[in-house]
């Protein structure tokens, strides 16, 4: 398996620190809105991510934090006048439903910055005992020029990364580009006791403080936004080499923006649209079906004309396997040639979804994979007297596929018919077969009015939520 490695700006052979493990670390959100469909993209893709190690036979730990304290936290507190710790647990609850709507699992663990102070509070010890940081009042800085290699990952010198700082007048730092590692205390705001007074964490030293202690001192994988490269990526590898004199990690993994207009998606400019909000115009899958569809680095450009050809693509794959099942079950018990011939060529597929997935985890050419093996099922199930055998063994690979990329996850009557929707259609029949037609259209309404359009097939009737 090969990955693109932000650090080398080159695809390179994976090989984790040890053998059949993999060690994943991904910045989580901050929980203080509701998250848009550019948060989505990471949330989405390196959940892919991690179920494609995992089919691949590792182990995965998977460590995806929440920061619950944070300048934008307190303002939305004062804003709503509630707490912070308040706000931070109704907005982490709501990204609990839209992360579970958009069929991404539980990370192993989901540590809270709020819950690992004591760990923060040593790292910033260390590195001001070492020299690499300082204190200036009731505050801590990082001081950059301490760290040889700072601006290794995002490039850029350090005398350009001073040149166009900006400085808050208030901080008194050595540096224009020395950043906070500990924020002394301001009246109303949440605070920690600390060698240095009152205070609360800087954002960056909580990812590698969470990263060290549920990970190790080196890890595997490190992924996000690529907006997150400079300054959170390039100070967490300065605090975490600085603080234990070895590689932070070994392989970072970034994607590509989102934008709307070609202009970057962001809460600050404005123009964004939240997971929520699409989810109820196009459905949570459709989102996923969105992100799948495109290669994790390149750049999307969102529209709801998109999530319409992403909700018709996935309707294509649910036909399929609605149609599959219902052959698995009631198909013929004899398989032709041909069918054996196709049930011989999915090993093909299987090799060639693996060698997309890969090569730097392309969902795109993976994805295609998925549709050639749907065309040709299709294709094999429209001949006469389909067998169970071949749909079993149809559904089996794409079970497979779908376990990894994860585009059909919700139960909404497409993969199983409930027992008011079952009775219905059952009556339907029976209407039919006794030429009552009047009943059955009557029946065929009803079902109309609850979302459920029929299709009468030579494979039976399928169905299917409008």
């Amino acid at each position: 398996m090969r990955l693109f490695n932000t650090m080398a700006m080159q695809k390179e052979e994976f090989v984790p620190l040890e053998q059949g493990k993999v060690k994943m670390y991904a910045c989580g959100p901050t929980v203080y809105n509701f998250f848009h469909i550019g948060n989505a993209r990471p949330l989405i893709m390196f959940d892919v991510l991690r179920r494609y190690f995992e089919y691949r036979g590792f182990e995965v730990t998977f460590v995806q934090n929440f920061t619950d304290i944070d300048d934008k936290i307190i303002n939305r507190a004062n804003e709503e006048g509630l707490s912070s710790g308040e706000i931070a647990d109704k907005y982490l609850a709501e990204y609990r439903t839209d992360a579970i709507g958009l069929g991404v699992r539980e990370a192993t663990f989901h540590p809270r910055a709020t819950e690992n102070v004591d760990g923060i509070l040593a790292m910033i010890s260390k590195l001001i005992e070492k020299g690499f940081a300082y204190q200036s009042g009731g505050d801590v800085y990082y001081r950059t020029a301490s760290f040889a290699d700072y601006g290794k990952l995002s490039r850029q010198p350090l005398e350009e990364l001073v040149a166009g700082a900006r400085v808050d007048v208030a901080e008194v730092k050595e540096n224009p580009m020395d950043f906070a590692l500990w924020k002394g205390a301001k009246p109303g705001e949440p605070s920690w006791d600390s060698p240095w007074g009152q205070g609360r964490p800087g954002w960056h030293i909580e990812c590698s403080a969470m990263a060290a202690r549920y990970l190790g001192e080196t890890i595997d994988i490190h992924c996000g936004g690529q907006d997150l490269i400079f300054p959170h990526h390039e100070n967490e590898i300065a605090q975490s080499e600085g603080c234990h004199g070895r590689q932070f990690v070994r392989y970072w993994v970034h994607n590509g923006f989102i934008s709307i207009d070609n202009k970057k998606m962001s809460k600050s400019l404005g123009n964004f649209f939240t997971v929520r909000e699409a989810a109820e115009a196009y459905g949570y899958e459709s989102i996923r079906m969105f992100m799948l569809m495109s290669h994790y680095r390149s750049p999307l450009n969102y529209s709801g004309d998109i999530l319409v050809q992403s909700k018709s693509a996935l309707d294509r794959l649910k036909t399929a396997a609605v149609t599959l099942k219902h052959i698995a079950e009631s198909g013929s018990d004899v398989t032709n040639d041909n069918e054996v011939g196709f049930i011989n060529s999915l090993e093909g597929y299987r090799g060639r979804f693996i060698e997309s997935l890969d090569d730097d985890f392309n969902t795109a050419d993976a994805l295609s994979v998925v549709f050639e093996l749907v065309r040709e099922c299709n294709r094999v199930a429209a001949g006469q007297n389909p067998s169970k055998e071949f749909a079993r063994a149809a559904l089996e690979v794409f079970d497979e596929f779908n376990g990894v990329l994860g585009f059909i996850y919700v139960d909404d009557g497409e993969s199983g018919i409930d027992e008011e929707v079952e009775a219905l259609i059952e009556a339907r029949q029976t209407a039919r077969k006794e030429k009552n037609w009047a009943e059955a259209d009557n029946i065929r309404d009803r079902l109309a009015d609850m979302g459920i359009v029929l299709e009468d097939t030579p494979q039976g009737v399928k169905w299917r939520k409008q």
